[in-house]
């Protein structure tokens, strides 16, 4: 009997035993199974997080950020131990104690679910697994990842430190609002650094990796702060607060940037606008643009926020003024149903809701505001951000300037753009004024001549309006303002500035029985007519006798060669401005004319480092050679050394800015342009004024302006450069001299003064002066030579009918305007060699 029963509970044991060792050597076959292909640990200390890429002024505030991801990396021992608490007592209060899996969250899940027959299934994941689950695995929900999960969490253990594992979760952690990571979803959340959250505030932040789409602090409050509590109640019970901590932070509401409790981080940020946008564009170019937003970049931008705000200000109030100028009404073309205007509280949700630009300044904010009564006297409006103060009422003597009534124009519902209107004198309020964005746009750009650094940068009136950027990619022909670089081209050629080139009708056989003939703006000839004069009022008959007589190869050379463009076509019509460039380009280009003839390349960005303060890019190349010398003298600085490439020759370069002072002083920018220092500049206009440019410069800084319609199209007789970009350049050079100041051009050696009658070139005695003297750079050893006239090889045409303005060609018709204006079109279509650009203004 003993030996029966000895033998039963043998048998059981060993039954029990090969069934243990079976089933261990099932265990061990199934991670053996699915840990030969696992990924490689090791590659987590090497952990590089996709992270923000923040771009600074050069003062150093941070002024626009990028990401795909907003993730804000924070290193393990920045982050508070209150953080640290709250995210282990919601997620895995066993972290410190565990090996990678906490086998005994994983029995006490197995059981409830057992319990409640599968209704309540809670996770048993831990930190770790979570980690290997979000950097290794992926979240399929499956067995095979479970199993791979433990296998990872217990390998990770002996690779990395709890701390360090800690600093991974934290970092890569999603938490809502398209936010990763506990600093930035700080920021986020409550615009504050993880060392300023209280505890209520840690412990929210704690709640959310459960549910981050479904505890909203606003939308989710309720269940939001349950979740909190409960992680409080954890943090308590886990000792890391004391009860009267506890007590105290459950019963706080839950304050956040979402309920309008604290003032969000991208609201202390300026609007985003053309300059950093066009960062964004060129770096995701030069670095690719997954490095760009996910690396974490800190880019020092060259951008002058005073500078940016005046060009933003002087471009539209020059496009602003053109457009009223039109007398047209065209509103936003955006309106609200009548249903939404019932209450305040209805028209505010709608307006919010509209999508129109936000980001105008001029004079005054620009509200966006909706109609609520019209009616021939006035116009009741309902104003976005605007709760009290003056009555929002527009009068109509507000629209006098379109010739309609206020009902004529607008429509309850309709949303529009206003302003506040106030005393030049004392600012006192005087009205709400109706304003709408122009139709018309244009470009401004401004840059330092020395060293390339782009200064401000405003691609069109509003950038929430419009995206794309006129200064850097809208390719428009540059008119008159590509002449300097024909006669640049010439007085390297052997020409002076006193050379006399005859301005007289000529015929050009461009082929196909087509003959052109290039016309003054003026459509007046003037005979014999020294170089100076050519450029200073922008003489196109003369230009084109100069680029045959230099030779358009000859030209398009130098005009590569500036960075004008990148090949230029051999046509006549092309030393007029007819093909088109940039904006961008032109500037640097004339900047070269400015510094004396030396290349400086453009750029928006002064240096870039990477997420660990390496610099990748550095912009200034210049050696410094006493800058680590502590024993310079006082009263000197150290001395910079450049290798900067010559462009031009710097007696032509002066020659030319010389001439230029000369379409300032009395030419085609005379009365537009006045300085407390020298400028020199050139306008441009097209053919039927489609374009109208101005470029010009200090011995500091150079400048320029692009106004036109996107879909180039006539802007009127009067749209000239000299009418609508020259205003604005002096406007915004204003306030540029007075900061960055100026000076006489530097005169180089190797030349001597010639005193010349600016009319007929003729020399004149040293003791000359008066209003036609002008005083004429030439060359060592380089005599001018008088008396003979240039024509370029043309014949000087007197055959042919001289026209004279308000004169009509026999192959144009005359069309009237809905202006009233009285234009002609040709009616056969212009090639590239028909084309004639520029003129006069």
């Amino acid at each position: 009997m003993i030996r029966f029963i000895l033998s039963f509970f043998g048998a059981i044991f060993s039954a029990i035993c090969i069934g243990a060792l079976f089933a261990a050597l099932t265990v061990g076959a199934i991670f053996w199974m699915y840990g030969r292909d696992l990924p490689d640990t090791d590659q987590l200390a090497r952990y590089a997080p996709p992270t923000i890429s923040r771009i600074y002024s050069s003062e150093g505030r941070i002024i626009d950020e990028f990401a795909r991801e907003r993730r804000l990396f924070a290193p393990a021992d920045e982050i508070p131990a209150l953080v640290k608490q709250a995210f282990i007592s919601a997620e895995d209060k066993n972290f410190y104690t565990h090996g990678g899996f906490d086998s005994r969250g994983i029995l006490a899940a197995a059981v409830q679910a057992v319990k409640s027959r599968g209704q309540t299934v809670r996770g048993a994941s831990t930190i770790t697994q979570q980690v290997m689950k979000n950097f290794l695995l992926g979240g399929e929900r499956s067995a095979e990842r479970k199993i791979k999960e433990l296998i990872l969490a217990t390998r990770i253990e002996d690779t990395l430190s709890k701390d360090d594992i800690l600093e991974l979760y934290l970092n890569e952690i999603y938490l809502g609002q398209n936010t990763y990571g506990v600093a930035a979803a700080a920021q986020t959340y409550f615009n504050k650094t993880l060392g300023e959250l209280t505890i209520a505030e840690a412990a929210y932040l704690g709640a959310l990796p459960q549910r981050p789409a479904a505890l909203h602090p606003v939308r989710d409050q309720e269940a939001a702060i349950s979740r909190r509590n409960y992680v409080l109640r954890e943090m308590y019970e886990n000792g890391y607060i004391t009860e009267d901590e506890y007590r105290e932070a459950r019963v706080q509401p839950l304050r956040s940037v979402q309920n309008g409790d604290f003032q969000s981080f991208r609201a202390s940020l300026p609007a985003r606008d053309y300059f950093t946008d066009e960062i964004r564009r060129q770096l995701s170019e030069d670095f690719g643009e997954g490095e760009f937003f996910t690396g974490g970049l800190s880019v020092r931008a060259t951008v002058d926020p005073e500078l940016q705000e005046k060009a933003a200000q002087a471009l539209r109030a020059g496009l602003e003024g053109y457009d009223r100028s039109t007398g047209r009404w065209r509103g936003t073309g955006e309106t609200i149903p009548e249903d939404q205007l019932g209450s305040e509280e209805k028209w505010r949700a709608a307006l919010s809701d509209v999508d129109i630009a936000r980001d105008i300044f001029l004079e005054h904010e620009w509200h966006p505001a909706v109609v609520l009564e019209v009616s021939n006297q006035q116009a009741r409006l309902g104003i976005e951000g605007v709760t009290d103060g003056p009555e929002p009422i527009v009068p109509a003597d507000d629209v006098s300037w379109t010739g309609q009534s206020l009902n004529q124009m607008l429509d309850v519902g309709d949303v529009v753009h206003v302003r506040r209107m106030t005393s030049d004198s004392d600012g006192s309020f005087i009205r709400w004024t109706l304003r709408q964005v122009p139709e018309v746009e244009g470009g401004f750009m401004a840059m330092d001549v020395h060293n390339g650094r782009v200064l401000a940068m405003q691609g069109g009136f509003s950038y929430q309006h419009s995206v794309f950027n006129r200064a850097t990619q809208a390719t428009r022909q540059p008119g008159s303002s590509f002449k300097p670089f024909v006669y640049a081209a010439a007085l390297d050629s052997g020409f002076t500035p006193a050379t006399i080139v005859v301005d007289a009708p000529i015929e050009v056989d461009v082929g196909g029985g087509e003959v052109w003939r290039p016309k003054n703006y003026s459509n007046r000839f003037y005979g014999p007519t020294p170089l100076r004069t050519g450029i200073e009022r922008s003489r196109n008959v003369m230009t084109v006798r100069l680029a045959e007589e230099v030779g358009m190869r000859t030209v398009g050379d130098y005009a590569e060669r500036f960075g004008v463009y990148d090949t230029m076509g051999h046509y006549l019509a092309n030393s007029l401005g007819a093909e088109e460039t940039t904006l961008f380009r032109m500037v640097a280009a004339y900047s070269m004319f400015a510094n004396g003839g030396e290349r400086v390349e453009p750029t928006l960005v002064d240096r870039v480092q990477d997420r660990y303060g390496k610099t990748v890019y550095k912009h200034d190349r210049r050696d410094c050679l006493d800058c680590d010398d502590p024993q310079i003298e006082a009263g000197k600085g150290p001395r910079i050394v450049s290798d900067l490439e010559r462009v031009i020759d710097p007696i032509t370069s002066y020659q030319i800015t010389s001439m230029m002072q000369g379409v300032v002083e009395r030419g085609t920018a005379s009365g537009a342009v006045n300085l407390s220092v020298p400028v020199a500049g050139k306008t441009g206009t097209t053919n039927n004024e489609r374009d109208a440019w101005f470029v010009g410069f200090t011995s500091n800084i150079a400048a320029g302006c692009y106004i036109g319609y996107d879909q180039p199209r006539p802007m009127g007789r009067s749209a000239t450069g000299g009418g609508l970009c020259a205003p604005v350049f002096n406007e915004f050079m204003k306030e540029a001299v007075e900061k960055y100041g100026g000076g006489e051009f530097e005169v180089p050696d190797g030349g001597h003064f010639i005193k010349i009658d600016r009319r007929t070139g003729e020399r004149l005695p040293d003791s000359a002066s008066g209003e036609g003297v002008v005083a004429e750079y030439f060359r060592l050893g380089e005599e001018p030579i008088f008396g003979v006239a240039y024509d370029g090889g043309f014949a000087m045409g007197s055959d042919l009918p001289l026209f004279n303005r308000g004169e009509n060609e026999d192959d144009s018709v005359q069309v009237r305007t809905a202006t009233g204006e009285v234009k002609e079109i040709p009616k056969n279509r212009a090639t590239v060699n028909s084309l004639s650009s520029g003129g006069l203004y």
